[in-house]
């Protein structure tokens, strides 16, 4: 028989302690193993997961068609189609406009960098004319060989390409089936944990509703974001409004980080293609209605489904971008909101069932085992 006078030893708070260190080394070894497959099959988890906030986005509308009398199949390939549709257009326009505008945007660039030579030189700072000859000289080469530097890199990338190109496939697969069959899938899954299948339902079931919030309220407040600045950059006059207008509402989904980025670049080109006035009226429209953005169309739009402090948000963002990069930091406060809506939900028991009702006595006379009425 073991003494247990060692463990008496142990102050209770130590032991505690102790407990919960090697219950944190644990569940930190399984998340450390859990990221290296994830990571290992990138290939595929990363397509799974837009995948699944694709079909968080498009599911009210595979949803109504389903209401209104067609078959889960036909709504889900409706539901696609709509959305492949408006996709290649805004990719289109994309294209469309940077390949007209790029040479303009050049010229601009090159006279907005003489100005600034000029006002260098002749100005109150009087710097040396042949230095900044050479620095101009530099960013209008890189300026001048970028075009054709991308087309090199498309058309050298051919492995890339076709990996992306299946990383496509595979996500409109999966949205397809999410769309058409996520019930009996769901259902399925919830077979294989028994008698937990309760508590994994509840928590599944909160973790959709906010992931569907979040994407949904977030592409509703990134349009909003998009066509406002959109606007802003095409009464300025500054070409490849268009695409800068893309650009932010694509950054609109990386909280905090994105909107800077697209930002900066945004004012940057307003600064090099029209005038300091104008990129100074643009950076105020952009704060102000950034400000908008945070204080009345996110707690109206998205609500309360994520409830993080802006403190959460940067450090989620800033795990997600070492650990995944770009894509890493854009499913990041998702994929937290997830776990901080679904664990509850794993922890709580299921509310008890009400006691059953006593037994209604029988109508009419009780009658006697030989049949004859007693009384």
């Amino acid at each position: 028989m073991i003494s247990d006078r060692p463990t008496k030893l142990v102050p209770p708070v130590l032991a505690k302690m102790a407990a919960w260190s090697v219950c944190l080394i644990v569940v930190g070894v399984v998340v450390y193993i859990f990221a290296l497959i994830v990571a290992r099959l990138s290939f595929v988890a990363l397509p799974v997961a837009v995948a699944l906030l694709l079909t968080a986005l498009l599911y009210p509308l595979s949803s109504r068609l389903t209401g209104a009398g067609l078959r889960p199949i036909y709504a889900a390939w409706i539901t696609l189609l709509v959305a492949l549709a408006i996709i290649v257009g805004a990719g289109w326009l994309i294209g469309a406009r940077a390949s007209d505008e790029f040479p303009t945007v050049v010229e601009q660039v090159q006279k907005s960098i003489n100005e600034l030579r000029d006002w260098l030189v002749t100005g109150p700072i009087h710097l040396d004319t042949k230095q900044l000859d050479d620095w101009v000289k530099t960013i209008t080469n890189q300026l001048q060989t970028s075009q054709a530097a991308i087309t090199n890199t498309v058309l050298t990338a051919g492995q890339v390409a076709i990996e992306v190109l299946a990383s496509i496939v595979l996500m409109l697969f999966v949205t397809f089936f999410m769309l058409k069959d996520g019930d009996r899938i769901w259902a399925w899954f919830l077979k294989g944990f028994g008698g937990m299948s309760g508590r994994v339902d509840r928590a599944g079931r909160a973790a959709w509703l906010t992931v569907s919030h979040y994407v949904q309220g977030t592409v509703a407040v990134a349009a909003v974001h998009g066509l406002v600045m959109g606007i802003v950059l095409a009464g300025l006059g500054v070409p490849l409004w268009a695409p800068l207008a893309i650009l932010i509402f694509l950054a609109s989904f990386i909280p905090i980080v994105g909107i800077f980025f697209a930002g900066t670049v945004a004012t940057l080109v307003v600064l090099g293609t029209t005038s300091p006035i104008k990129a100074l009226i643009f950076l105020a429209v952009l704060i102000v209605e950034q400000q908008l953005e945070n204080h009345v169309l996110q707690p109206l739009i998205v609500g309360r489904a994520l409830n993080f402090h802006p403190l959460a948000i940067i450090i989620v963002l800033a795990v997600g971008g070492i650990m995944g990069g770009i894509a890493g930091a854009a499913v990041a406060v998702p994929v937290a909101a997830v776990i901080y809506r679904a664990l509850p939900e794993l922890r709580h028991e299921p509310p008890a069932l009400p006691p059953p009702a006593p037994p209604t006595p029988p109508e009419g006379p009780v009658k006697s085992e030989s049949g004859q009425p007693k009384g």
